[in-house]
């Protein structure tokens, strides 16, 4: 079930990359794997996403096809595209599950997010996903057969996506002929063939690939992100609020695990990173108790009455045990919530006592005060850096087992992003803030030592 995963993500993901090609006047690549490893082809589709010249290395070796796609690497992260556990040499040996996780970032940057980033904007929604299923429900409520509550199952039967084009373009069918053909394969051609022929959108994906138990995730969303592109895209707050009313699905079997564990391997949330101090508009259900953690982090508090939690909590001797302790032993979703309660609470602490230091002082004797304190403050923050590693990396291991549904590998995936951008937002600060204090510091001493020598000068000339 996994190697059919991949051989549809394979399939649809080179579908894309070609599509994007006849765009730009280049040649189409046959394999995936194989014609992106010395990085040249890469280079080719950034050069057509980002309008940038990009010079290749001309030589065929393993160095010039590693530089190649360095080069590519580069180009993506001044994109802001999330490369997390991508490397070049993964590219360059042809590692199919790492290739794959490559070009689903770029399609997610490009064919997702810029897509929906106006409509995100003026909506002030900061989940693609969320926004896209709103769309795909307010467009087809009026269609009692269809009922679309995520981006796997709802589309196997044909008639949703059917639907989506119809209701917006009922001029180009019948949907009562879509009705009665007697098989999803057949709906499913038929949506593609008007999609295709009446739409101008490319057939990315084929009948076979949605006419299965479990289409996979990544490539329905990358075919309706297309429809999306070219159809009408109003989104109502009442559709974005039905959504967030949506029952959470049932916990899944061993042998739904199975066949989703391909799914598992990275991640499925399209999500816009969240900038400090921003809270988002609305929350789903809690699902895990340290949900309630997780929002509050969202959030910073300047509220002086919240009681932090005790710091000798986090700084037990046992600390350095800690982390070793939780990798070793079996991983489960119950001591991960648990480690990560104790993680967000220690940072939402720490957070509230360095904005509880207030402005740097003009007075000589209370910076030099305000330095001490705010160097014993660093030295707490690097004690702790190894237990947010720790929670980051048990929660990398959590997903990678492949035992956690999509909605819980969705939320333990929103919750390490979140722990990892408030912990570097809090370093950041902290740097900051010590490089301002030195800098007053020192600035003030200056002032003194004139002051002492403008005296001195005075007393001579006397």
């Amino acid at each position: 079930m996994e190697d059919e995963r991949e051989d549809v993500q394979k399939k649809t993901f080179t579908k894309w990359v070609n599509a994007q090609f006849s765009k730009f006047g280049k040649q189409h690549i046959e394999n995936l794997f194989s014609d992106l490893q010395d990085g040249r082809r890469l280079l080719d589709l950034l050069e057509g996403l980002t309008g940038q010249k990009l010079p290749k290395e001309k030589g065929s070796t393993r160095v010039h096809a590693l530089n190649n796609v360095n080069k590519a690497l580069r180009v993506l992260q001044n994109n802001n595209v999330d490369l997390v556990n991508i490397g070049s040499t993964d590219i360059v040996d042809g590692n199919h599950k790492l290739t794959l996780g490559l070009i689903w970032n770029i399609i997610l940057h490009w064919q997702v997010k810029n897509v929906m980033k106006n409509i995100m904007a003026g909506l002030q929604q900061t989940n693609s996903e969320k926004i896209l299923l709103s769309w795909v429900r307010q467009s087809t409520r009026n269609y009692p057969q269809v009922n679309v509550i995520n981006f796997t199952t709802s589309w196997s039967d044909g008639l949703a996506l059917n639907a989506l084009i119809h209701s917006h373009r009922p001029d180009l069918f019948d949907w009562n002929s879509v009705v009665c053909q007697q098989s999803a394969t057949q709906r499913l051609e038929h949506a593609f063939n008007i999609a295709r022929y009446q739409l101008g959108i490319e057939k990315l994906l084929d009948p076979e690939d949605v006419d299965t138990t479990y289409p996979d995730k990544k490539s329905i969303l990358m075919y309706i992100t297309s429809l999306f592109q070219v159809l009408p895209q109003q989104v109502s707050i009442e559709a974005i609020q039905e959504v967030e009313m949506l029952p959470r699905p049932p916990k899944v079997t061993k042998e739904e695990h199975f066949q989703l564990h391909h799914q598992m391997h990275y991640s499925q949330q399209i999500t816009v990173s969240l900038a400090q101090g921003y809270e988002r508009t609305s929350s789903p259900k809690p699902r895990f108790k340290s949900y309630a953690y997780t929002q509050a982090a969202y959030v910073t508090t300047s509220d002086p009455t919240r009681s932090p939690f005790p710091s000798q909590h986090l700084e037990a001797p046992e600390d350095k045990s800690f982390g070793s302790s939780l990798m070793e032993s079996e991983v489960n979703l119950d001591r991960y919530q648990t480690a990560l309660e104790e993680v967000l609470s220690w940072l939402l602490s720490a957070e509230d006592t360095l904005q509880a230091q207030g402005e740097i002082s003009n007075d000589v004797e209370v910076v030099k005060d305000q330095f001490h304190t705010h160097e014993g403050y660093m030295m707490d923050l690097t004690a702790h850096q190894g237990r947010v590693g720790n929670i980051l990396q048990l929660g990398s291991k959590l997903i990678g087992t492949g035992k956690l549904s999509e909605d819980e590998e969705t939320e333990v995936q929103e919750q390490m992003n979140l722990l990892n951008s408030r912990w570097e937002c809090l370093r950041v600060a902290s740097m900051e803030k010590q490089s301002n204090l030195h800098r007053v510091l020192m600035d003030l001493q200056n002032q003194k030592l004139k002051e002492l020598n403008d005296w001195l000068t005075k007393k001579k000339k006397k």
